[in-house]
């Protein structure tokens, strides 16, 4: 009977292979690094020139850092600006959006993951994620005349309604509870659960991962919108934020330090939203509690 011995690695042995992988790892992450920070150089300049008065942000030479630094654009925005309404209006979009968002695409997604007997169940499905095919602006007329027909012109519910269900999220939902195993449902219904509990209790927490994902994008969507607030809004006391910034810039001249502060202002709640939130997103474990 004969055996067999791996193979022992000497100290020099160990040294070259980490030289080894430390040649190759060295220059692919200095060049991350570098291409980070090229995609951060216009962010800092933007935070940075919002601390600038008007008379250095043209100034040559150029410079980076501001030399009398000031939050003179910040208080104007704050208070001339009237940031806190738009900002009011905004969140208030953005979160009722996100709410009915993802409840209606987990509704939906369910029932196409688990009542999928039917033939025109799979077939209202293709078509559903046809949609993502058509460019928005194809759909902004008719979505306008529902709107305008549904008494929810010029209103915030306006912007609500028509961005509340979503393919993406739709067909997020539905993978994630398509790779559910029935067994758990079949159990359920065992124990007496109803299907709305089993959806509520069961299911709902299960897809926290995509929940979460899927409420940072909405938000993120919502947040950022311009065009269809800019068509379904007139009143100015309504005004999203993304649409009073534009009115800041006039036809001959622009308040740059109130439009520069404005913006950063306004970029605030997404940039805590994804530190807060991020590792629920990178770090979460989509199959948890699920066993083959």
């Amino acid at each position: 009977m004969s055996t067999t011995t791996a193979p022992t690695r000497t100290p020099e042995t160990r040294r070259a292979r980490k030289k080894r992988e430390l040649a190759s790892t060295v220059p692919m992450t200095a060049f991350m690094w570098m291409l980070a920070a090229l995609y951060a150089f216009p962010l800092i300049w933007l935070l940075l020139s919002a601390f600038k008065p008007g008379s250095e942000l043209f100034q040559y030479p150029l410079t980076i850092l501001p030399e009398n630094p000031t939050i003179g654009g910040f208080e104007e925005a704050w208070d001339r600006f009237d940031f806190m309404l738009y900002f009011s209006n905004t969140l208030a979009v953005a979160l009722a959006t996100t709410v009915l968002t993802v409840f209606a695409s987990a509704m939906c997604g369910y029932a196409l993951a688990k009542y999928q007997d039917s033939r025109w169940v799979r077939v209202f499905f293709i078509c559903l994620l046809a949609t993502t095919m058509l460019p928005t602006e194809v759909i902004l007329s008719p979505t306008f005349l529902v709107i305008r027909d549904l008494g929810m012109y010029d209103t915030l519910a306006g912007l609500v309604v028509p961005s509340i269900m979503t393919a993406t999220g739709v067909f997020m939902f539905r993978q994630f509870f398509v790779s559910i195993p029935d067994d758990i449902i079949e159990a359920a219904r065992i124990d007496g659960a109803r299907e709305v509990g089993i959806f509520f209790r069961i299911m709902l927490p299960m897809s926290r991962p995509i929940i979460l994902t899927l409420a940072i994008f909405s938000f993120q969507w919502r947040w950022n919108d311009y065009i269809w607030p800019l068509i379904v809004i007139g009143d100015e006391r309504k005004f999203t934020l993304q649409i009073a910034l534009r009115s800041i810039v006039g036809a001959e001249n622009i308040d740059w330090p109130l439009l520069l502060a404005a913006s950063v202002m306004s970029i605030l709640p997404l940039v805590l939203l994804f530190f807060v939130f991020q590792k629920y997103v990178m770090n979460e474990d989509i199959n948890a509690g699920l066993k083959d």
